[in-house]
């Protein structure tokens, strides 16, 4: 494992808010939701197909986020997502106990 990787366990109870906060800013499909999130992170963690589409389907059975499918490209058709306005009420929520938690967790093990 690449040292400057952090640990997937850090983050699994985030997945789906960072899913949301990739869709905020347009939609996309899941490869490259995969693709912003190394990006973003620059390098430093890639989702896994397997948490990105376990992810999606709880968003979109949520009604957080809808999907349809696009043109044909190259490869074949692809499926986009696109945050609804519950998904972006849920980010934000999410977002602002996000940044209590880190506070707290600040102040626990420092």
């Amino acid at each position: 494992m690449n040292e400057n990787r952090i640990s997937s366990e850090l983050i699994r109870g985030n997945i789906d808010t960072i899913i949301l906060r990739v869709l905020c800013d347009g939609d996309s499909y899941g490869y490259e939701i995969i693709k912003t999130i190394l990006k973003k992170s620059n390098g430093k963690y890639e989702l896994k197909e397997p948490s990105l589409y376990t992810s999606l389907k709880r968003l979109e059975s949520n009604k957080f986020i809808q999907s349809y499918w696009g043109d044909e490209s190259q490869g074949g058709r692809r499926k986009y997502y696109k945050v609804t306005d519950a998904g972006k009420d849920t980010f934000h929520r999410n977002f602002a106990d996000w940044k209590i938690a880190r506070e707290l967790i600040d102040k626990l093990i420092r």
